[in-house]
């Protein structure tokens, strides 16, 4: 093995030896969160941004928003997107930005009106900060790493680097789950999303940065894996993260992965010689094999009802009649509230507040498309459109960047399941942004 693969084989154990001490010391979760922040500081400060470091840094913080969320790592539970743009906003003042970023600047704004509006009609028996900052944070996240990445240029090699610094503390979530999750025979007893095989958190979270770490690692598969150690261990987790993200029962992140490796794998077969090309179909061949064998070992190790989840039936076989899980439903009130205020919306975290009104549940959006429309109305429409065209606009000219449609695909798909509760949306949002050139003096 070459020095590159031992440092990759290094990392990859020192994340799983986190894992297992997240789990079992109490107190380590939050000596990580804060190592995290503190660390990423100084990394950024340290090299003064000289070679985008803050990129790794924020990377790195996507990637363990979930296992710091579902240990209680974080300070609050936001904090990893505060973080994100703290880490973002030292990069700015190190390395500037982009004067063509002006679309996300009109994107940070149009967030304003609806936000104000809020401060004057929410009802205080619910908490006006938490509400501003649980549904604001996502898109703010967004618009600001967006303006930092605005035709930023990297080379392939680099942005494939910031990828892996995402994927890292994901196997130290893999490893947690690994302990923390009992005999499933025994626990799984219906086709419902289960927290239980998601280290007792929301199912739907896990379920993103899982299949998130299926795309991570199956790209490392196909395009970086040339020893054939470094290819069995990113063939090994990949199998572990499709099995995990399967079991959780939910299914917007298992799709999503599946869709973002399919689109890759499209875009980059014809950037590629035919010698590779035929390389590129054996790997192809051996990624189709970890799909099948996650799928038959959680068919074996529920029952079967994994099969009856994705053929939206319960435990008995009979067909739901609700295929989005109550979603749709939230998505007609949000889309109503739209209709009777149509152009400044309800206001930021008012469509909850409404919705217990009526119902008395307390029940977030799941979707940000229909969110942005019931409370930011035809302004949060125009922030919908900046956000759909702009990076397909650019791809016209960023033929090199591999990645840009998958990283969209994760961001329009989550977005319609797990709304905007992860930052990892928007970053991967923002990488749609970034230029991707050949060699790294013209970076």
């Amino acid at each position: 093995m070459s020095v590159a693969d031992k440092k990759y084989f290094y990392l990859v154990l020192l994340h799983v030896i986190i894992g297992i001490l997240n789990y079992t010391i109490p107190f380590f979760p939050k000596f990580y969160g804060f190592g995290i922040f503190l660390g990423g500081i100084f990394y950024i400060i340290n090299s003064k941004n000289a070679n985008n470091e803050v990129l790794y840094a924020t990377a790195y913080m996507v990637g363990s928003e979930i296992i710091l969320r579902m240990t209680d790592g974080n300070l609050v539970y936001e904090f990893s997107k505060y973080g994100v743009m703290i880490f973002i906003a030292i990069g700015i003042y190190f390395k500037g930005t982009s004067k063509y970023a002006v679309p996300y600047w009109i994107f940070l704004l149009l967030l304003i009106p609806a936000t104000i509006y809020t401060t004057t009609e929410l009802n205080y028996s619910i908490s006006l900060r938490k509400e501003i900052s649980f549904n604001i944070s996502g898109p703010v996240c967004l618009a600001v790493c967006s303006i930092y990445n605005y035709n930023r240029r990297l080379t392939s090699e680099e942005l494939s680097n910031i990828f892996l610094c995402i994927g890292l503390p994901i196997i130290t979530c893999l490893t947690h789950l690994s302990l923390y999750t009992p005999s499933l025979k025994e626990i799984v007893t219906d086709t419902n999303s289960n927290a239980l095989t998601s280290g007792g958190f929301g199912p739907n979270q896990v379920s993103t940065m899982l299949g998130l770490a299926m795309f991570i690692f199956v790209s490392r598969l196909i395009l970086n894996s040339k020893n054939k150690w470094v290819f069995i261990i990113n063939l090994m987790i990949s199998l572990y993260a499709t099995y995990r993200c399967l079991i959780t029962f939910s299914r917007g992140g298992m799709i999503t992965g599946f869709m973002m490796i399919t689109t890759l794998v499209f875009v980059t077969f014809f950037f590629i010689s035919q010698a590779n090309r035929i390389r590129m179909l054996i790997m192809i061949g051996c990624v189709a094999l970890v799909f099948m064998a996650a799928w038959s070992y959680s068919l074996d190790q529920t029952n079967g009802l994994i099969e009856k989840r994705y053929a939206n039936q319960d435990a008995a076989g009979r067909v739901k009649e609700d295929r989005l899980s109550g979603r749709g439903e939230l998505a007609e009130d949000e889309f109503e509230m739209f209709k009777l205020h149509p152009f400044i919306g309800v206001g930021v975290g008012r469509s909850m507040e409404k919705r217990y009104e009526m119902t008395g549940e307390i029940i977030a959006s799941h979707s940000e498309i229909t969110r942005m429309m019931s409370e930011h109305g035809a302004l949060g429409i125009l922030g919908l459109i900046i956000l759909f065209l702009t990076p397909l606009i650019l791809y016209i000219d960023n033929k090199y960047n591999v990645y840009l449609l998958s990283c969209f695909i994760f961001w329009l798909m989550t977005i319609n399941h797990a709304a905007m509760r992860l930052a990892a949306p928007a970053f991967m949002y923002s990488l749609t942004l970034i230029k991707v050139v050949l060699k790294k003096d013209e970076a």
